[in-house]
């Protein structure tokens, strides 16, 4: 075998890594022959292959060099690279965007002029600038620059969508941000509307819109919705490492509940990502949230010892509560302060005082239960003949046994979650609530339509959802020129469910959930 295709296999096996540090070396490894032997087209594989490594794991600023050197690679010879190549290529240059105006560690006119370079090549090829307008206002924002912010935001939102655009349901949360930065409470929280009653979704959804929110609640009065948004979106970002990002949010709002002792088990939780943080704008937040949480539980008396993992050559230590607020504000404010001199502004500076200076609201929140309670236990033995009409706690274990007499083999996730495969669609149950009562199941339709049919892919879902009962029908769009057309049926079982019921239940879900995939094939 020769070494080109020793590199070629090593890249298939490399992109099956779980992401993390070992992949990354295994990819800079591949990088670093492919360039010795001036194989562009293997650099330029591999190079993909790492920009989605850095992207998935921490430290994303490290994409800047690989894509830099891809997107030289695909100008100097476009012959060499395909239509994928070149639509991977616009994308990577929006994360590459991103990933600048996150970090102080490259400067302010190169962050201006690759998106300056973005929007003259999509004004070239004669496509929508929906997601350059997105770009420029989160840049305007991190400026400082509300009030050109916000034209860029009216733009954005105004523009016609397409193949390059972040997902549908991902927009309104970074729109529902920003009002919320700029204290527009109501606006931010009507903004998600849309994703949080299912008519928007995505993979991120609806924990990411609600997170947006969590300060929104709070400041409208509307407590028990706050609480509700925390516990459920929480339940996923705890055990997500790209969801650090959302820890920050979490912090503010259990500082400001004055949930103390909550937000400093979820502090130090976390405390360990710090060190390798997904960006540097988000390790700002984070600390300067934290370093909130220790204040106002210092101020109310809450004495806990909470334990940092050692790191480089900073050995472990258990800290006070007023000891860790010390280092952590240190932290916000050194970054803080390295973003304000990269931006030629104090605006960073100003924003991580505002947050530290807040106050706890004068209300009381209660959060909802996380846990099912431990009498909700499935009876060891049952009488012969009674189990179909037992009513029990709805357990996974039993949606398992309704599929195992349908279906050869199902998909049990890492979540909980079961799917199978029902002819062209996919159907996936899982079980939400505060005490895992309410049953979800998911229809994920095999066919995918073009995203230039955003509107006939509306039409047919309202349409669906005016004459069918079952299933709830969306569209998800993938931000990859691509739009699913999905469906959902939730049922509250707070009273238990029985086995004869709990089989109507999953025949009510694939039934309907199969007709919706036939309706998605049998459109043009």
């Amino acid at each position: 075998m020769s070494e080109q295709s020793e590199l070629i296999e090593a890249l298939e096996e490399a992109r099956e890594l779980p992401d993390g540090d070992g992949k990354i070396a295994e990819l800079e490894r591949i990088v670093a022959h492919a360039d010795a032997a001036a194989d562009v087209r293997l650099g330029f594989d591999a190079r993909f292959a790492l920009i989605d490594a850095y992207n998935n794991h921490t430290e994303r600023w490290r994409m800047l060099p690989p894509f830099s050197w891809c997107l030289a690679a695909f100008d100097r010879d476009p012959s060499l690279f395909d239509d994928w190549d070149a639509e991977m290529l616009r994308w990577y240059h929006k994360w590459a965007i991103a990933a600048l105006r996150s970090t102080p560690r490259v400067g302010l006119a190169q962050t201006q002029a690759a998106m300056d370079d973005l929007e003259r090549r999509f004004r070239a090829q004669g496509r929508s600038l929906q997601a350059v307008y997105n770009l420029r206002c989160r840049i305007a924002d991190h400026l400082g620059d509300e009030a050109q912010a916000r034209q860029w935001l009216t733009r954005w939102q105004g523009a016609r969508r397409d193949e390059n655009s972040d997902c549908a349901g991902c927009d309104p949360s970074r729109q529902a941000e920003l009002l919320a930065g700029w204290g527009e409470w109501e606006e931010a929280v009507r903004t998600v509307e849309p994703v949080l009653a299912g008519t928007l979704g995505c993979a991120e959804q609806p924990e990411k819109a609600l997170t947006t929110v969590l300060v929104a609640y709070l400041r409208l009065g509307r407590y028990d919705e706050a609480a509700q948004a925390h516990v459920r979106a929480y339940r996923r970002h705890r055990h997500e490492r790209d969801a650090f990002p959302f820890l920050a949010e979490h912090l503010r709002f259990c500082a400001l509940s004055g949930l103390h002792e909550r937000g400093l088990e979820i502090l130090g939780t976390h405390l360990g990502w710090l060190d390798r943080p997904y960006d540097d704008s988000s390790a700002m937040e984070f600390a300067a949230a934290g370093a909130l949480v220790c204040r106002l539980a210092a101020e109310a008396g809450v004495e806990m010892s909470i334990h940092r993992p050692e790191y480089g050559d900073r050995p472990a230590t258990d800290l006070s509560v007023s000891a860790l607020g010390a280092q952590l504000l240190a932290t916000a404010q050194e970054l803080a302060g390295r973003f304000d001199a990269r931006n030629g502004s104090s605006h960073q500076s100003g924003r991580m005082a505002a947050w530290l200076a807040e106050r706890p609201i004068d209300a009381e929140v209660t959060l909802p239960v996380d846990e099912p309670p431990d009498d909700w236990a499935m009876p060891d033995a049952l009488p012969p003949g009674s189990r179909q009409d037992l009513v029990a706690p709805l357990r996974m274990e039993a949606i398992v046994r309704e599929l195992e007499g349908r279906v050869d083999h199902y998909l049990l996730y890492d979540d909980g979650t079961v799917g199978v495969q029902w002819g062209k669609t996919l159907i996936q149950f899982e079980q939400l609530g505060e005490a895992k009562e309410i049953l979800h199941a998911r229809i994920i339709v095999e066919r995918r339509l073009p995203a230039d049919r955003l509107t006939e892919a509306y039409e047919f879902c309202n349409s669906w959802n005016h004459d069918r009962l079952l299933p709830k029908a969306y569209v998800h769009d993938t931000g990859e020129g691509e739009l699913i057309i999905a469906g959902e049926v939730t049922t509250d079982l707070e009273h238990g469910v029985s086995a004869s019921q709990l089989a109507a239940l999953v025949n009510a879900t694939i039934g309907p959930g199969a007709a919706l995939a036939d309706a998605v094939a049998d459109l043009p």
